[in-house]
């Protein structure tokens, strides 16, 4: 019985996850997670990293949610971003990012 309560809780927590997703509405414009964080030093430099498809595709994301916010629409169902498709393709570079510039400011205080 008690095995069977991590299961229950996992499968009820991917459930809030994907229900606060849709919540959010930046996959309705056809947005990622990772195009919605705050554009900062740290983000900044790790989107420099990125390959160049994975920028591109992100610039083509943002123009057309801007384009759409503008005129007030969403996507349609069918092209809204899904939660089983949304990948964290800036959140390794980040991750290394802050990592270095941890490591940086560790080594210039000694």
């Amino acid at each position: 019985m008690a095995s069977r309560a991590p299961v229950a809780t996992g499968r009820l927590l991917i459930g809030f996850r994907k229900w606060y997703y849709n919540l959010a509405g930046f996959n309705k414009l056809g947005l990622m997670r990772d195009d919605t964080l705050y554009e900062d030093s740290d983000v900044a430099e790790a989107l420099r990293r990125i390959p160049e498809n994975q920028y591109n595709d992100r610039v083509f994301r943002m123009k057309r949610a801007l384009d759409l916010s503008m005129k007030q629409q969403i996507l349609p169902k069918e092209q809204w971003t899904k939660f089983e498709e949304d990948v964290q393709y800036l959140s390794p570079y980040l991750k290394e990012v802050i990592q270095e510039r941890k490591e940086k400011e560790e080594w210039m205080k000694n």
